[in-house]
Order: C-alpha cells, then structure tokens, then sequence
C-alpha cells in the first residue's frame, strides 16, 4: 500500500488499540511501507497530529455526528480524527482533498457503508467554519484547547498552578527542537560543524557542548559516524551538570539506558575515571556499549543490574544518578500518547521510585552525592519521593545545585517547565551523604 492517509490511519488504529509507543509503531510501519519521502513526511504529520490532538478531535467529532465518538467503529473514528485534523490543522491540503480522501479512505478500508456519514460530517464542520464551541470551565476548557485529558490537567493544576499547565500542554503541541551533545573528548566545535555539513547548528549558551540542529536527519551525518555527538534534551544535559562529575570520580548511573547521561557525564569526566552503567534488561545494556563505543568512552562500564536490589559486589561510588522510571509526563511533546494512559497505571511509581533510590544509598560513599531525577512533573514522583529518602535518612542533608542559571534552580530541587531552557519537562534533586 502506497497511500499516506491509509497507512496513517492504519497506525492510528494499532497505536490506540495496543497502546503501544507512537515512535516505534511510526518507524515500523514507515519502513515496511513503499512510501516515497513526501509521502512519508505526510503520512507522519498526520499520525502524529491526530495522537496529540485527539481530545480535541473527539470533541468535535462528538459535536457533529449523531453517535459519540466512543461508539464510532475503530476505523471510521480515525478516518473521521484524519479528516478534521487535515482541515483544521494542515493548511496547505484544501477542504475537498480532505475531504474526499477520507471517504475514499471508508471504502478502501470495506466501510462503504459509512461513507455518506464521514462525508456528512467533515463538510458539516466545513460549512460550521471549523469552528467549535468551548465550555467556560478552566478544566475543561484546558483539556480540550490542549487536548490533555481532564486528570492531567487537573493533576498538573494542582501541583504547579494554571500558568505552569498551560506552559507545558501548549509546549507539548509543538514539534520539539533536535539538540544535542557535542563530544569533547572526540572533536572540536569546528570540526563538529564541518561534520555536520548542510545540516545547521546554533550553539545554546547557557549549556556547555549544547547545539540546537536546524533540520535533518542528525544520524546520517559524518559527524554521527564519527562519534561527535549525540542527541540530547537540554534536561537531561541540565541533569549530567547537576551531577558535576570530574576525572577524579567514580560514578553509577542505575538507571542508565539507552545511555545518554552515561555519555555527558563520561566526556564531563575527559573519559577518565569511572562510570558504572545499569540497565534490568541486556538488549538495553547493549545500547550503553554500542553507543560509548561509537563515541569512543572508554571510561564506562555497562552491565545488567536490578536497580532495586543491592549488589554487595559493587564498590562505594562519589556520584550517583538516580534517573528512575516514571510517568514521563514532561516528555510528552515526544510521545504523546502517553496522555492517554491511565492515571492508575502510575499509582505504584512512587514506592518502586523510593526503593531504588533507598538501594542506591548503599553504594554512596561518605561525602558522596546523590542525583535524583525524572521525566516526569508530577510532584508524587519528585518531590514527594525525595522528601520522604531525607526524612527516613538522617545521615542525608539536601543540597543546592546550578543557581547560577537562575529559576527554577536554588534549592535541592527543581522542576524544570519548557518555558526555563525549552527543554522537555523534567525534575531534578540533589542530597549528600553527610555522615
């Protein structure tokens, strides 16, 4: 199949049924596909479109056809989510190519049935001119201008205030910037440029070795095959300087593929000392290795490890990160999906997210630092797991990290909106070992 919008929709239907990553369902299907570049590039525009903003989608849907959106076949649903995002959100299709391919879509899908239905209610939205009523509640409202469902608006409301919500849902809705790390210990900032040929850089200043690309593949360039960098958040980049490690360190990064923080903190280091590398799972262990040996780090050490479980065969550490599974709802800008998860599924985090940060208390030396941070801006995962490690660990005293960059740094912890650095949302914390 060569059609963009069919494939789209095709994905559309896997992703929301399994619930499975929008990144991976997107490359798996790209690449079985026969798809040219062009076609490609819609085929994602409007994937991608319709998961971020399917809350909206629904709401109009649901305010245009005589059945809710819940009790719309599968198929039909996402035609008609395709349909409405492409008129509404794609100005360089016109109404009648969207419209027509959508009921073209029904009938190539064995839904002739509803064809007249899909046709009805797109050239309805039309003829409404694409406008949609908006109830005056803030909740609401916010949930349907943001498309976030109404729990995490509420949770982010609760937590932060109105102003931070709003921040990180509109953020999410935009396409996030590509940034990455330069390698010092393998290249220098001209030779990184010159690497990276027609792809454009602009240096972020207020992080060392941190370039915002203009465009591109970033891993088809020379500078990729050569080791001269590697992709990046501004966060996580935030999060290596808070762990400040040097040459004369031996570091644990427990939680540590597909290894990106191993890497900044390996070349913060001159790739010296010692870096200890963790991940559950081999074939995530694997990514560590293949990714430090293309950088050429040899200053790390990656194994399979269960971060919840003390290893009596590992020595006292000086720095350690503890960057712990989580909601990842500061990430949702790059997988936006994960709005859609249900909130229970998050209830247990908390305790799984205290245990290894209580494990990894073990193997921190006297004097040592610990470095505690997530994707995620639910206070629940953050604030509320640190606060409880210092009260129950009298030996810990907080400690404060990065006032030179200003808000949100100045205290032991931090959580980072988009509106800070243009990064991914993000929570970091920092305590020592005093005793």
């Amino acid at each position: 199949m060569n059609n963009p919008r069919y494939i789209a929709v095709e994905l559309l239907n896997k992703t929301f049924r399994k619930g499975s990553y929008s990144n991976i369902q997107l490359s798996s299907g790209l690449d079985s596909s026969e798809l040219s570049d062009r076609d490609k590039k819609l085929c994602s525009v409007i994937y991608y479109g319709v998961i971020e903003r399917k809350i909206t989608l629904d709401h109009i849907i649901g305010g245009l056809s005589s059945r809710p959106p819940e009790k719309l076949d599968d198929v039909i649903l996402n035609i008609l989510r395709s349909g409405i995002y492409q008129l509404l959100y794609m100005e360089g299709i016109p109404d009648n190519a969207a419209v027509n391919e959508s009921v073209a879509l029904a009938k190539q899908f064995r839904k002739t049935s509803a064809s007249g239905m899909v046709n009805a209610v797109l050239r309805n939205f039309i003829r409404r001119n694409k406008e949609y009523p908006i109830p005056m509640d803030i909740l609401h409202s916010s949930s349907i201008m943001y498309s976030a469902p109404d729990w995490l608006v509420e949770s982010l409301c609760a937590d932060y205030g109105p102003e931070m919500m709003r921040n990180l849902l509109s953020d999410a809705l935009d396409k996030p910037p590509v940034t990455i790390r330069m390698n010092s210990v393998r290249c220098s900032e001209e030779e990184l440029f010159e690497a990276l040929g027609k792809i454009s850089a602009e240096k972020y200043e207020k992080l060392p070795g941190c370039y915002i690309l203009g465009g591109g593949d970033p891993t088809s360039a020379e500078a990729f095959r050569k080791g001269f960098f590697h992709v990046q958040d501004r966060a996580s980049q935030l999060c290596c300087m808070a762990v400040n490690p040097d040459e004369n360190d031996r570091v644990l990064d427990i939680c540590a593929a597909p290894g990106g923080k191993t890497f900044t903190m390996a070349e913060m280091m001159n790739n010296k000392g010692e870096i200890y590398a963790f991940d559950l799972h081999d074939k995530r262990v694997k990514l560590i290795r293949d990714g430090a040996e293309r950088l050429g780090l040899t200053n790390i050490r990656a194994m399979a490890g269960d971060a919840a479980k003390f290893n009596e065969a590992l020595p006292k550490f000086s720095k350690i990160l503890c960057d712990v599974p989580c909601s990842g709802i500061g990430a949702i800008r790059r997988k936006p999906e994960i709005k859609y998860k249900n909130p229970e599924d998050f209830e247990n985090l908390p305790e799984i997210q205290y245990k290894i940060a209580e494990n990894a208390l073990n193997y921190l030396e006297v004097g040592g630092e610990l470095i505690y941070s997530t994707c995620t801006l639910r206070r629940a995962e953050n604030d509320a797991v640190i606060d409880r490690l210092l009260e129950n660990h009298p030996e810990l005293e907080p400690v404060s990290f990065l006032e030179e960059l200003g808000e949100p740094f100045g205290s032991y912890k931090a959580s980072i909106f988009p509106q800070h650095f243009g990064s991914d949302g993000f929570f970091i914390s920092k305590v020592r070992k005093a005793r």
